[in-house]
């Protein structure tokens, strides 16, 4: 099975996961938003999960939870990230986003419960039948999503867009490790965290990994099309908003990325031919499309 079929194949089986625990909730507009918001994406963060957990001999109907519980936070994120008040933005994943097709009431509270539901998924005894691994896995997963992390991170690209001298290239990196890079590297570190195992160097793979996957968005947001990609393109030039592409050049800003995936990928040394599928996953964020 090549990477991208894998890829697909975890996608659906985390969107089915998702699916039966949201069909134990009353079927009201904000759960059917909750629904549309999870359903569409890559499920690349799921994946990593599944990826790690697979590696350290973790059975799959338990790594399915904190594989699910990720892309329901990531939603969370992105349904509040597209808000007015945010980035505002009519078009997610080729559909209008949730503010658009609900109402902004809908959408907040959609969102508020899409993260809710991730740390309920984690705190399932069916995730693990240990209570401090499910604890460890809530903690992480507090941490990477919130005010160290990627709120941080939403919080310096928000006050970056009304500051007086564009940012850095230091500054976006320190930015795009919360934005971005914290959820992904927490999804990274999951199955290591279920097996009770070292986390460190999957989280240093996570890490060359998180900042390869924003250079790409740069990328994509300068060639890439809108309907392909499934959102607006071509926005961060028109705010003047300094990015990797801006401050790298085009050029410049792939062969970066290209030295990360190669980071990362050599993170992975210890485990092996155990760990192809995460080499393969660090290989497509640098090559997709959307």
């Amino acid at each position: 099975m090549g990477f991208k079929d894998d890829l697909l194949r975890v996608s659906v089986e985390t969107q089915a996961h998702l699916t039966s625990v949201l069909a134990e909730h009353p079927a009201i507009p904000v759960v059917q938003a909750m629904s549309y918001a999870t359903a569409g994406g890559k499920g690349l963060r799921a994946y990593l999960v599944m990826a790690g957990a697979e590696m350290h001999d973790v059975p799959r109907d338990r790594a399915i939870w904190p594989a699910a519980a990720i892309e329901a936070v990531h939603a969370y994120s992105l349904v509040h990230d597209d808000l007015p008040c945010m980035d505002d933005d009519d078009l997610r994943r080729g559909e209008p986003t949730v503010h658009k097709k609900w109402d902004e009431a809908t959408a907040v509270l959609a969102g508020d419960a899409l993260q809710t539901l991730g740390f309920e998924m984690l705190l399932r005894p069916e995730c693990h039948p240990e209570s401090a691994v499910r604890a460890d896995l809530a903690l992480s997963m507090a941490r990477a999503a919130g005010a160290r992390g990627m709120v941080y991170g939403q919080a310096l690209d928000m006050a970056a867009e009304t500051a007086e001298t564009p940012l850095t290239l230091e500054q976006i990196t320190a930015l795009q490790a919360g934005k971005t890079g914290a959820l992904i590297q927490w999804s990274a570190e999951a199955g290591a965290r279920l097996a009770q195992a070292d986390p460190s160097a999957l989280g240093a793979y996570a890490t060359a990994l998180g900042l390869a996957f924003q250079i790409a968005d740069d990328i994509l947001d300068v060639e890439g099309d809108a309907a392909t990609v499934g959102k607006a393109v071509g926005k961060d030039a028109d705010r003047g908003k300094a990015t990797f592409v801006s401050l790298l050049g085009l050029d410049g800003a792939k062969r970066r990325a290209a030295d990360l995936m190669q980071e990362a990928c050599d993170a992975l040394d210890m485990y092996g031919n155990k760990a192809d599928r995460l080499r393969e996953a660090a290989r497509f964020v640098i090559s997709r499309n959307k």
